[in-house]
């Protein structure tokens, strides 16, 4: 579920009549792989991707199920997912840059193997803690290897064309693992049990274990002297980890609180030191020159803002299938297949061509216009919805997220060069993470307070509920109203030749 330093002017010049892509990673090069390794590198990638992000949306409906056979309360059930979130989103940016310092490959491999034993702790789990414990560990996995994916790929597909099948497969993965988690995560959890969640992930990650050794490029890093800043590390991960569990308890607390508003003041300050650290320190964490490119700092922005308003389609859209319309679990999944199809269709299919063709800012702005009519579409969704004629309208135009998400990862990483390629993959990956906690406190809370009032007023509780849900939809197309807007107002095309 995705936000500078000027373009290098190294890499292969382009072919006449044709727009220049991003430029290709200075620096060292290794030997150029094989074609048939780079492609079964690419496999290993995006299978890790995907995993991850299963793994992120396959938990969500087998919760009710976790909580019945551990025993959590209400208010400890969440930390089965506030757990990996935190870890996830707080880690990202460190291990993006100590890929290119230590390696990519090996944070990669290191990541893999920490998220599938983590995997096995999770299905094994007898006690809330455990589960909770397990969840954390597979944050930090997830965190380790998904990180270092796109900087592996940048630099190992340097020319145009198959960098941009390439990042389409990569976002491909990323876009259609969410929903294609919620159908087998209601799938395992009503023909086997919970436990199969988290299950699946070992098979899997023991082949990706098999095959990255084999194919992924054996890279050793700048080393940790040219950026072993252990002061700022400290920094961004306290800062990033504090802020992700401000947001993530708003609504528990309030967002005017004395809980929310210390915390999250506390944050800011840490994130605050952190930057001016980096621009004093003699080896910072993160070079500040990533943030210099206007592309990047805009891309990563609209990420921000997209990804928090499609937390309305991606959870609330289930919640309104199963708590409004009464579908189950795997019904819901399958009532969501349609997005992913689409989804899959588009950004496999046809958005490499398209980039090429128009330009990634051009094609992000189109599918950020079809997701704003996706979720227009929602606010004004029925409490007694046909599916046909009500919903499955919306999961083809999801189809937009196809055409945005590979332009804006293009975008994201456009400035990463060799040595930073790993930095600039955290750094697109954290916006990812930050939109999607700040989605699911704002939205939650704003659709849970609707509904309290509409309840107190005397609404029928599938009234209250869709009045709640509208309202999310409602702010959810706002956000990508000033998406679209921070896209045409800051991002440039890439000059034509």
């Amino acid at each position: 579920m995705a936000a500078v330093a000027p373009r290098s002017t190294h890499g292969p010049s382009p072919t006449p009549g044709t727009r220049p892509t991003p430029a290709t990673p200075t620096g060292p090069a290794p030997a150029e792989p094989a074609a048939r390794h780079r492609g079964l590198a690419l496999g290993v990638i995006a299978a890790g991707m995907l995993t991850i992000t299963l793994d992120g949306s396959i938990v969500t409906v087998a919760m009710p199920a976790v909580q019945r056979d551990l025993g959590f309360t209400p208010a400890a059930l969440s930390w089965v997912v506030n757990a990996y979130l935190i870890a996830f989103g707080s880690l990202l940016l460190l291990a993006g840059r100590l890929g290119d310092l230590v390696g990519r490959t090996r944070m990669f491999l290191t990541g893999t193997a920490v998220f599938t034993a983590a995997s096995l702790l999770a299905g094994v789990a007898t006690t809330p803690a455990l589960l909770v414990a397990a969840r954390f560990l597979q944050g930090v996995g997830s965190a380790t290897a998904s990180a270092v994916g796109l900087g592996i790929l940048v630099t190992l597909f340097s020319e145009p064309r198959e960098r941009a099948r390439a990042i389409a497969v990569f976002s491909f993965t990323g876009a259609v693992g969410a929903s294609l988690g919620q159908v087998l995560g209601g799938v395992l959890t009503e023909a086997l049990s919970w436990h199969w969640i988290f299950f699946v992930n070992l098979p899997i990650g023991a082949a990706i274990l098999l095959v990255a050794r084999e194919v992924l490029p054996a890279d050793r890093g700048i080393g940790l002297g040219a950026g072993a800043d252990l002061a700022g590390a400290a920094l961004v991960t306290t800062g990033l980890m504090l802020g992700i569990f401000t947001v993530v308890k708003a609504e528990e607390y309030g967002w005017v609180s004395g809980h929310t508003l210390g915390l999250g003041a506390l944050a800011l300050i840490l994130l605050a030191a952190f930057t001016a650290r980096q621009a004093t320190a003699r080896t910072p964490l993160m070079p500040l020159r990533i943030l210099r490119s206007r592309n990047v700092a805009g891309a990563n922005l609209v990420q921000v803002l997209m990804v928090a308003a499609l937390f309305a389609f991606q959870v609330l859209v289930a919640l309104y299938l199963q708590n409004v319309l009464g579908y189950g679990a795997a019904g819901t999944g399958l009532a969501m297949l349609p997005a992913a199809t689409s989804i899959g269709a588009v950004s496999l299919g046809i958005s490499a061509r398209l980039n090429s063709r128009f330009g990634e800012r051009a094609v992000l702005l189109t599918g950020i216009l079809l997701l704003i009519a996706a979720l227009g579409l929602l606010t004004r969704v029925p409490v007694e919805a046909r599916y046909v004629t009500d919903l499955l309208p919306v999961m083809l135009l999801a189809a937009g997220f196809g055409l945005a998400l590979p332009a804006l990862t293009t975008l994201g990483m456009s400035a990463a060069g060799r040595e930073d390629a790993g930095l600039a993959s955290g750094f697109f990956n954290t916006t990812q993470q930050i939109g999607m906690a700040v989605g699911v406190a704002v939205l939650t809370t704003l659709a849970a307070g609707r509904t309290d009032r509409l309840l107190a007023e005397g609404h029928r509780r599938a009234e209250a509920l869709t009045g709640g849900f509208q309202l999310a939809f409602g702010v959810g197309t706002g956000l990508l109203v000033a998406a679209f807007l921070v896209a045409l107002l800051v991002l440039r095309p890439a000059p034509r030749s």
